[in-house]
């Protein structure tokens, strides 16, 4: 029987407590639920439990930044401006950016869009898609949303609460295609060791373009997304900054390295 990874301390200044899999906000069917939305793949509980960990991470950095914002200001209820600042301040902030075109706060900072022609490029309506993806399934995160924002003692106005759902929501997407993509093309031995830096420590040096030509080495069977091709992906999608390296040593501790599928 494997064992689950327990609640851990604080990993140092700003950075929130390492939770365990009871605790994370972001559940492991709704993770396995938004990898199916992408790949056929099987997802280890491992590697759902990666991805948990590191979403909430992200998605916990945000918040922070917003909250220091707010604090500013004395208040403990978060607004989109809020926001727009703690991307202003720091961009490895600046994640799940396909929701931008579609979220009011984010519209008219993108740029307008012009196509071949020099015609403007209208933007993407929110409303009346069927089809199942990050943008009209991002009501899901609400819930875990909501316990990252307790954590932090706020509380965000419906707006603030709506763009946190939806950048969760689209990053956990984009690193569920990561990850698969990192299967498909070989494994995480491909793209390099996903190494640990301690609070204070440098980060380590970015991915070397050869690195991706490196011959295929993993162990799983090439139909299974497992914890090493999550993480890998995760430090591919963060470059390998602050919060990435709080990312991925905050996931290494929430979901240890098992051989179960």
């Amino acid at each position: 029987m494997t064992a689950r990874p327990a609640r851990s301390k604080r990993g140092g200044p700003g950075a929130a407590p390492v939770m365990g899999v009871c605790d994370a906000p972001f559940k492991s069917p709704l993770v396995k639920a938004v990898f199916r939305d992408v790949t056929a793949m099987h997802v280890s509980r491992s590697a759902a439990w990666a991805a948990a960990s590191v979403t909430r991470t992200v998605v916990a950095g945000v918040v922070d930044g917003a909250r220091r914002v707010a604090a500013e200001e004395g208040r403990k209820r978060l607004v989109p401006g809020d926001l727009l600042a703690a991307i202003d301040r720091d961009v490895e902030l600046e994640v799940g950016s396909t929701w931008y075109d579609h979220s009011p706060t984010f519209r008219g900072l993108t740029g307008v869009l012009y196509d071949a022609g020099g015609v403007v490029v209208p933007t993407p309506r929110r409303g009346g898609s069927r089809k199942v993806g990050a943008l009209v399934g991002a009501h899901r995160f609400e819930a875990g949303v909501r316990k990252v924002l307790r954590g932090q003692g706020v509380t965000a106005v419906p707006a603030m609460v709506r763009d946190l759902d939806g950048i969760a929501s689209v990053f956990l997407t984009d690193l569920a295609r990561d990850a698969a993509g990192v299967v498909r093309e070989g494994g995480a031995g491909r793209f390099g060791a996903v190494t640990l830096v301690m609070p204070g420590e440098p980060a380590s040096p970015p991915l070397r373009k050869d690195s991706f030509r490196a011959p295929p080495a993993r162990r799983g069977d090439g139909r299974t997304i497992g914890r090493d091709d999550v993480l890998a992906a995760a430090r591919v999608r963060l470059s390998g900054g602050r919060l990435g390296q709080r990312a991925l040593t905050e996931a290494r501790t929430a979901a240890p390295d098992t051989p179960d599928h």
